[in-house]
């Protein structure tokens, strides 16, 4: 294992963010046809979609099913969104835990 940093380049994106700037538009659908779709409340997708609330595994697989391309986009930009943030918020937690490394 390395002490890289856990992002490189650009900063990691909330899946709200993908879903309201290009998979929404290219639907072509208002949000509360798609929340019906998805078998949530306006209120929760909203929220995803003003990233105030994660994008659950229940909410991944919603998704990707209804954009047709499974779970794991939808759960890898959560986690890396998640890492990210948190690495920052913990950064200096973090540079006082020692690397060990197996002889």
């Amino acid at each position: 294992m390395t002490d890289a940093p856990i992002s490189c380049g650009l900063p990691a994106m909330h899946p709200g963010e993908l879903l309201r700037e290009d998979v929404l538009p290219a639907l072509g659908r208002p949000m509360i046809e798609v929340a019906k779709l998805l078998k949530v409340s306006r209120q929760t997708l909203h929220a995803i979609l003003r990233e105030k609330a994660p994008v659950t595994p229940a909410m991944a697989l919603r998704l990707g099913k209804l954009c047709g391309n499974g779970p794991d986009l939808w759960v890898n930009l959560q986690a890396r969104h998640d890492l990210e943030r948190l690495s920052h918020e913990m950064g200096a937690e973090l540079a006082d835990i020692p690397t060990l490394h197996v002889a």
